[in-house]
């Protein structure tokens, strides 16, 4: 889609080419710091896309990416299409079908419904269809688009290259189907996850007692995913990093905090479906009021195999350099506010 503004224009005014990119779809924008229910987003018709969306741009992401939600009709399929930037994309709702291919007469599809996690392999050429004919679909996407279509102020570039990234994605017949592979560190290798609130997770003590994780690599992307879970009547140790995490929450109900070195914390309620995306290392920590475990799955920068951004130490102790805040460090009134939301709905602080 080109864009149809003044350069001069958008220089005298600060805008970014992805500003611009983004200024010429005629779709509802979602800022601040969180959205309380991902499902209860409202959208507008988005012709390019061959559906309904709406770009979320929060506050954290720091333009370095960007989010968006497609609502596919029922019996309905997206425009095709292929780009420069890498693509996760999460089912929100409903159940359907992706075409990948490098080559049209020789597409690799694949089958999701709501909860599964996957990657668009880099400028593969992909469509996504809804399989019902009655509910409509609903995704969301975490894209590198941002940082591609800056770096490059060329849309012809990130939208018509015809260069085929084969050492990502050749076609193979069990690409998307293929059983994953254990790697150091939590990590899970991996195409497709199925349903992520299924993924076994393991124990991590590290960002707070009792917390399980899993990293996630996809499709050999620089982005990745990860799922944490953390017991009733416990919360996450603070920490931070740098931007474009978005955290959607699986399962539980709580809050988080975020806030800047020096300033006040900010409070975001949470359940099902929220999303919170933190700053650029802002401290933020999640907490769980509610009366079972919660999840959430993390689409973010980083991944354990192509790094991107520093390495920021999230699990390390601020004093010794790293970037969390050990529980006996932290300021008395979170723990007091946690406290508070337990008694409030009858739960007990775990020990």
């Amino acid at each position: 889609m080109p864009i149809d503004a003044d350069r001069l224009g958008a220089i005298a005014t600060g805008r970014s080419t992805y500003d611009d990119w983004r200024q010429a779809h005629p779709v509802p924008v979602v800022t601040g710091y969180h959205v309380r229910d991902i499902a209860a987003v409202e959208t507008a018709p988005w012709p390019w896309k061959g559906g309904a969306g709406a770009f979320l741009d929060l506050e954290g992401t720091g333009e370095k990416n960007d989010g968006y939600v497609l609502d596919i009709a029922p019996g309905r399929s997206t425009n095709p299409m292929k780009h420069m930037y890498e693509e996760l994309v999460y089912v929100v709702a409903g159940r359907g079908a992706t075409s990948v291919w490098l080559d049209p007469s020789d597409k690799r599809t694949f089958e999701w419904h709501a909860g599964s996690l996957f990657a668009i392999p880099l400028n593969a050429s992909y469509q996504h269809h809804n399989a019902s004919g009655a509910d409509t679909a609903r995704v969301l996407a975490v894209t590198s688009a941002p940082l591609i279509i800056n770096l490059f102020h060329n849309l012809d570039f990130v939208y018509n290259c015809p260069f085929d990234f084969r050492d990502r994605f050749n076609g193979d017949d069990d690409f998307f189907s293929g059983a994953g592979r254990a790697l150091e560190g939590r990590v899970w290798d991996t195409n497709f996850v199925a349903d992520v609130d299924q993924l076994p997770l393991i124990l991590w003590d590290e960002r707070g007692k009792g917390s399980t994780n899993r990293m996630i690599e996809l499709a050999d992307s620089s982005m990745c995913a990860h799922v944490s879970e953390f017991a009733v009547g416990r919360y996450k140790k603070a920490h931070r990093h740098g931007p474009g995490a978005h955290v959607v929450i699986l399962s539980g109900e709580g809050y988080t905090l975020m806030w800047p070195e020096g300033g006040e914390p900010q409070r975001f309620d949470w359940g099902p479906g929220s999303l919170v995306v933190p700053p650029n290392m802002w401290y933020h920590q999640h907490f769980n009021v509610g009366d079972r475990p919660a999840k959430y799955l993390a689409l973010r920068w980083n991944s354990a195999k192509y790094k991107v951004f520093a390495d920021t130490g999230i699990a390390e102790d601020v004093k010794h350099g790293g970037n969390q805040i050990e529980t006996a460090d932290e300021d008395p009134r979170i723990r007091e506010m946690f406290e508070a939301a337990l008694a409030s709905r009858g739960v007990t602080v775990a020990q």
